[in-house]
C-alpha cells in the first residue's frame, strides 16, 4: 500500500487530485470553527452534555454544529434533497421519464431540482435547530426568535442556509476536481477530524476503556467491510446472435445483488424522522414541578436515553432499508434490460416470471443488510455506559461513513493505477 501511495504522488494528475481534496478539506474545517453571531458558547458545551442528539447531527456537520459555526449543517440538507428527489424519480411517472429518456439534460435538470430543493430545507433545519437550542436551560443564541428578534433571527437563517451551500459547492469541487466522492469526503472529515479529541480523553481518564472500545472499532470495520462488499450473484446468460458473418453474443456473466445496496440511507430516514417528535412535542411540555402531560411522555421516549427510542429506530432502519432498495431496483428495470439485450437467467422465463425470481433474491439478500444496519444503528446503546455521554470511540453510523467512503476512494485511485500500469491498493 505505501509503494500505491509514493506511486500515486509521482503521477502529476493523481497528485494534483489527491492535493486539491486535502486543500478542500482545510478550507471546509477552517470555515467550521467560524461562529454564528451571538452564540453562547458555554451553554452550547452544555447542551451537547445533555443532548447526545446533537452528537448525531455533529456527524453531519463535519464537526462544526459543536461550535455553532456559519457551517452548523454541513451538507446534510442536500443529502435529504437528494434523497427526496431519488424517491420522487421513482413515484411520479413524469420524473421518471425525464431521468431516463432525457440523458444527460434530463439528469443535469433533476439535479438542478435537488440544488433548488436543498434551499428551502436548509433554512427550515437552520431555524429548526437554532429554536431548539434557544429552549435549552441557558439558551444558545442570545437574540433569537420572530417575534423578538426578527432581522437577528432572519440574519441567522440566511446565515446557515449560505454555509451549507458553500459547503455542497465544496463537495462538487472535490467530486469534480479531486478523488471520492465530495459530499462524503466532507462528512469523513468532520468524522476523523474528531477522532484525535476522543483518543486523547479517553487515554487520560480510562486507558482500558480505550482498548475496549479500539477492539470494538476494529471488529465492527471489518462486519463492515464484509456486509459492504458482499452480493449475491445471479446467473445470466446471452443468447448467440448472427449479424451477417458475425455472431455475437452466447457469454456468460451474473448480476451483483448486494447485501447492502441502500448504504446509510436507511439511518438518514430512520433518524431524520425520530427527530421530530421530540423537537414538535418540547414547546408543549409541562416545566418543572408540574404535573407531566402527554407531550412530557414524548420527549422522555424520543430521546437516546430511552429503550422505545432504539427500539423504533431499529425497526424503522429495516423498513427503510426494505423501501429504499425497492425503490433504487424498480428504477433499473433489470428485467426489462436483460429482455431487451437477448439476456435470461437460466431455467427462469424472461419477462414476469424473471422480475419475480429477482424480487424474491433480493428480499432474502437484504434481510441480511437491513438486520445489520439495525444492528450498527443500535450498538451505541447495547455498548453505552449510562455515566457517560460518549459511548464509542467513533459512533457505528460514523464507522459505517467512514468505511464506505475509504472504499469508494480506494477504488477510485486503484482505477486510476491501473490505467496507468500501476499496481493498485487492493491486492
Amino acid at each position: 500500500m505505501i509503494d500505491a501511495v509514493r506511486n500515486a504522488m509521482r503521477l502529476p494528475d493523481l497528485r494534483y487530485k489527491i492535493l486539491f481534496t486535502l486543500m478542500i478539506l482545510v478550507i471546509y474545517r477552517l470555515a467550521a470553527h467560524i461562529p454564528v453571531p451571538g452564540v453562547n458558547t458555554d451553554a452550547l458545551k452544555a447542551a451537547f452534555g445533555q443532548n447526545q442528539l446533537l452528537g448525531f447531527l455533529d456527524l453531519f456537520s463535519g464537526g462544526a454544529l459543536s461550535n455553532f459555526s456559519v457551517m452548523a449543517m454541513g451538507v446534510y440538507p442536500f443529502i435529504t434533497a437528494q434523497i427526496v428527489m431519488q424517491l420522487a424519480v421513482g413515484i411520479f411517472p413524469p420524473l421518471e421519464r425525464l431521468s431516463k429518456e432525457g440523458g444527460e439534460a434530463g439528469r443535469a435538470k433533476i439535479n438542478q431540482w435537488t440544488h433548488w430543493l436543498t434551499i428551502p430545507f436548509a433554512a427550515l433545519q437552520g431555524f429548526g435547530q437554532a429554536f431548539a437550542l434557544t429552549q435549552a436551560g441557558v439558551p444558545v443564541l442570545t437574540r433569537f426568535g420572530l417575534t423578538t428578534y426578527p432581522l437577528e433571527t432572519l440574519a441567522i437563517i440566511i446565515t446557515l442556509t449560505a454555509g451549507t451551500i458553500f459547503g455542497v459547492w465544496l463537495g462538487e469541487l472535490i467530486s469534480e476536481q479531486g478523488i471520492g466522492s465530495g459530499i462524503s469526503i466532507i462528512i469523513f472529515g468532520g468524522i476523523v477530524a474528531g477522532i484525535p479529541q476522543r483518543v486523547g480523553q479517553m487515554l487520560t481518564t480510562d486507558p482500558a476503556r480505550l482498548i475496549f472500545f479500539v477492539l470494538v472499532t476494529v471488529i465492527t470495520i471489518v462486519g463492515i467491510i464484509y456486509i459492504q462488499e458482499g452480493h449475491r450473484r445471479v446467473p445470466v446468460q446471452y443468447g448467440k446472435r448472427v449479424r451477417g458473418t458475425k455472431m455475437y453474443g452466447g457469454q456468460s456473466t451474473h448480476i451483483p445483488l448486494r447485501v447492502n445496496s441502500s448504504g446509510m440511507i436507511p439511518l438518514i430516514f430512520a433518524i431524520s424522522i425520530l427527530i421530530f417528535p421530540g423537537v414538535f412535542a418540547a414547546p408543549f411540555a409541562a416545566p418543572a414541578g408540574q404535573p407531566e402531560n402527554i407531550a412530557n411522555w414524548i420527549v422522555n421516549a424520543f430521546n437516546q436515553n430511552s429503550p422505545v427510542y432504539w427500539i423504533a429506530y431499529f425497526v424503522m432502519v429495516i423498513f427503510f432499508t426494505f423501501f429504499y432498495t425497492d425503490v433504487i431496483f424498480r428504477q433499473q428495470n433489470l428485467p426489462d434490460v436483460l429482455q431487451r439485450q437477448g439476456g435470461f437467467i437460466p431455467g427462469i422465463r424472461p419477462g414476469k416470471r424473471t422480475e419475480e425470481y429477482l424480487n424474491g433474491v433480493l428480499q432474502r439478500v437484504t434481510l441480511v443488510g437491513a438486520l445489520f444496519l439495525g444492528l450498527i444503528a443500535i450498538l451505541p446503546f447495547l455498548l453505552r455506559d449510562p455515566n457517560e455521554a460518549t459511548s464509542m470511540l467513533i459512533t457505528s453510523t460514523g464507522l459505517l461513513i467512514v468505511v464506505g467512503v475509504v472504499l469508494d476512494t480506494m477504488k477510485q485511485l486503484q482505477a486510476q493505477l491501473l490505467m496507468r500500469h500501476y499496481e493498485g491498493f487492493i491486492k
